[in-house]
């Protein structure tokens, strides 16, 4: 039951109880003397303030919240003659009362002498105190902590950065002649590969014979990779890279003598990533990749490539990656850079890149090489793709000639659509290449 209220309680036998701190330290306790509610106390106290306040006069009542205490839950442990010192040693003693408890702020507000506005004016807040106390790391150490368990984490990495360091040199062909011909394709994305795409390409490097035929990167999809949302109950990277392999083992029977050089792009730095971390679920879901080397899961040795990568596999954030990734590129007679990325444009010296599945050509001059020109390529993926805007795609590849005692380029991009012309050969597309109707470019019928 609440105590009865006494209304013969005068404002000065209300004052005089509220304005002793020592007998009366708390608003409750003087609502007991009193025999009012409590909240009688507070409204009370506040109508003889305003009282005061209209009639100019000093209130009759004292402020029961002491000014140099204003975060103090208790009011009788504040110690005001504490320092810093004083605090820090009597958080190490309740620390050290159990030392297989871990203090949190109301474990110390409940077993320390002291109030937390004793110390919470020194340190502001309890990670602060506890740190300043060497109960817990402080921010620098915290930090360094971090640092290196953000390399730690990227070790095994590095490890198969050793593995992948020289394989650009695995199978270089001999370079004799003062004309070389290089044939480069970008961004082939293993089984999305256009079927009609595939027949231009692989029938050109066999009619012209090049020096060397160049992947431009991105030569594998693997979307279970990548960002697309892939079920992993449908993936298929053993499938993928098997198809791949069907594309090497091609290429490879028809110019036996020809250099194939592959440049790394992001999908397949992705997929070495994924490979490098061994998780128990990426294991169960590549349980035929498992123990498989690069050059075994590449094809390096079997169809003799040479897999070029210079990027850190270490790399720890996106934008780190994508700076590594840059530095994947071939330079071929000192005056035709093939690079992944749009990157290369910038270089100097002319070139092709890839990633962008768009053809674009830029004029440049160089003191050096003159007037030359950069490409970036299409792709070999074909254009109906679910998941992306595949109709915006170009597909095509680069026929490059080059004098090696001039340094000149001469560039022969070769368009895929429903036909193509490559060196001086007239292809078209048959109805086992056909796409998706809707993504067709509509050739006008033969009159």
């Amino acid at each position: 039951m609440p105590p009865v209220q006494k209304p013969t309680v005068t404002d000065a036998e209300f004052a005089k109880v509220y304005n002793d701190l020592k007998k009366y330290p708390t608003s409750q306790h003087v609502a007991q003397k009193l025999g009012i509610a409590y909240q009688t106390v507070k409204n009370r106290a506040g109508l003889l303030r305003a009282a005061a306040r209209d009639s100019d006069t000093e209130s009759p009542l004292i402020s029961r919240v002491h000014p140099s205490v204003p975060m103090s839950e208790d009011e009788s442990r504040f110690i005001a003659n504490f320092d810093q010192e004083d605090c820090v040693e009597e958080l190490r003693r309740i620390a050290n009362i159990d030392p297989d408890t871990v203090v949190s702020r109301n474990y110390f507000r409940v077993h320390s002498k002291i109030s937390e506005s004793t110390w919470s004016r020194y340190f502001g807040t309890f990670e602060e105190f506890k740190r300043q106390a060497g109960l817990k790391l402080t921010r620098q150490q915290h930090g360094l902590e971090r640092h290196i368990a953000k390399h730690a984490s990227v070790d095994h990495y590095r490890r198969k950065n050793e593995e992948r360091r020289n394989y650009g040199g695995l199978y270089l062909r001999p370079s004799n002649g003062r004309f070389k011909t290089i044939v480069i394709a970008s961004d082939l994305h293993d089984e999305e590969m256009d079927p009609f795409f595939k027949r231009v390409l692989i029938d050109t490097i066999s009619r012209v014979q090049p020096d060397a035929f160049c992947i431009g990167g991105d030569g594998l999809d693997l979307p279970e990779f990548g960002k697309y949302s892939v079920d992993p109950r449908e993936w298929g990277p053993t499938r993928r890279i098997k198809v791949m392999h069907d594309f090497l083992k091609s290429i490879r029977e028809r110019n036996p003598d020809m250099q194939i050089d592959w440049l790394e792009g992001n999908h397949e730095y992705r997929l070495l990533r994924h490979l490098s971390d061994e998780t128990p679920a990426l294991k169960t879901v590549l349980a035929e990749l498992h123990g498989m080397t690069i050059r075994q899961l590449l094809g390096l040795d079997r169809y003799e490539v040479n897999y070029i990568a210079k990027a850190d596999l270490a790399a720890y954030r996106e934008r780190d990656i994508q700076k590594e990734l840059g530095r994947n590129y071939h330079i071929y007679h000192d005056c035709l850079l093939v690079h992944h990325f749009p990157d290369g444009r910038n270089m100097g010296l002319p070139g092709v890149n890839g990633h962008h599945h768009k053809h674009i050509s830029w004029p440049h001059f160089s003191p050096v090489y003159g007037a030359y020109e950069w490409h970036q390529l299409g792709c070999g993926h074909r254009r109906d793709a679910s998941y992306c805007s595949g109709e915006k795609w170009h597909m095509g590849f680069m026929i490059a000639n080059i004098d090696t005692h001039t340094r000149q380029v001469n560039f022969d991009y070769v368009p895929v659509t429903d036909f193509a012309v490559s060196g001086g050969m007239w292809y078209s597309r048959d109805k086992s290449e056909q796409v998706s109707p809707e993504l067709r470019i509509a050739l006008p019928k033969a009159a």
